[in-house]
C-alpha cells in the first residue's frame, strides 16, 4: 500500500507527518513499557486509537516504524549533545559539556532511553545478545575523540590516544545510566559530579 502525498508529490501533507508523529510517540510509549519484543503493528494501532490498516499505510511494516522511531530517538539525543558542546569555546569545557550533556538527556528521556537499549541490543533470533560494543554507535566514541583530539592541539588537554580515552569516558557514563535504570534512587545529579571529575583527570594535563 502506497502512501498518498502531498500535492507536490514528494512530501507528506501536513496531516500524514502528524500521523506518523503520532505513531512513532505510541511506539516510544510501548517500547519504554512493554519492550521491544512485546510491541507489536496491532499494540502500537491500540494505543494510537487506529486500525492496523491504518498503521501499515503510514509504515509498511513494524521493523519500518521501530526504525524510524529509533532513527528519531538518536538524532534528537545527538542534536542535543551536539548544541550543548557547540556553547563552549574552550576544549576542556566542551568535553565536561559533553559528559553532562550525555547524562542530562537521558536523565529527562527515560523513555527514550529505553527505547535505544531495547533495540540495540535485540536481534532477530531473540536471544538479545550482540558482538561486544557493538552499542556504541552512530560515531558516540568518534564525535568524542575529535573533541579531545582538538583539545590536544589547542594545547588545553594532555596527549593521550583519543580513541580509548572516548571510550572509557563513554563506558563510564553508560554504566552509571544502566545503574540508574536499575536502581532510581541513584542520586543522578552527584554521579555527573563523579563523572565529569573522573573525565577531567582523564583528560588534563598532568605536571
Amino acid at each position: 500500500m502506497t502512501p498518498r502525498r502531498g500535492a507536490g508529490g514528494a512530501t507528506p501533507t501536513f496531516t500524514e507527518s502528524a500521523r506518523k508523529q503520532q505513531l512513532i510517540d505510541c511506539t516510544i510509549e510501548l517500547i519504554a513499557t512493554r519492550g521491544y519484543p512485546a510491541t507489536s503493528l496491532a499494540a502500537i494501532a491500540e494505543r494510537a486509537g487506529l486500525s492496523k490498516a491504518a498503521v501499515l499505510y503510514h509504515f509498511s511494516s513494524k521493523d519500518n516504524l521501530t526504525r524510524a522511531t529509533l532513527t528519531q530517538v538518536l538524532e534528537a539525543f545527538a542534536a542535543y549533545v551536539t548544541e550543548q558542546v557547540a556553547k563552549e569555546s574552550d576544549p576542556r569545557d566542551a568535553v565536561l559539556a559533553y559528559v553532562r550533556a550525555m547524562v542530562g538527556y537521558q536523565q529527562a528521556h527515560r523513555s527514550h532511553v529505553r527505547v535505544i537499549t531495547e533495540m540495540l541490543l535485540d536481534d532477530e533470533g531473540g536471544t538479545r545478545l550482540k558482538t561486544p560494543g557493538s552499542h556504541d554507535t552512530h560515531g558516540r566514541w568518534q564525535f568524542l575523540a575529535a573533541l579531545l583530539a582538538a583539545g590536544q592541539d589547542a594545547g588545553r588537554l594532555r596527549r593521550c590516544d583519543t580513541r580509548t580515552v572516548a571510550l572509557a569516558i563513554g563506558g563510564a557514563i553508560d554504566g552509571v545510566i544502566a545503574h540508574w535504570l536499575a536502581h532510581p534512587d541513584l542520586d543522578l545529579d552527584a554521579a555527573t559530579a563523579e563523572l565529569e571529575t573522573f573525565t577531567r583527570y582523564a583528560i588534563e594535563p598532568r605536571d
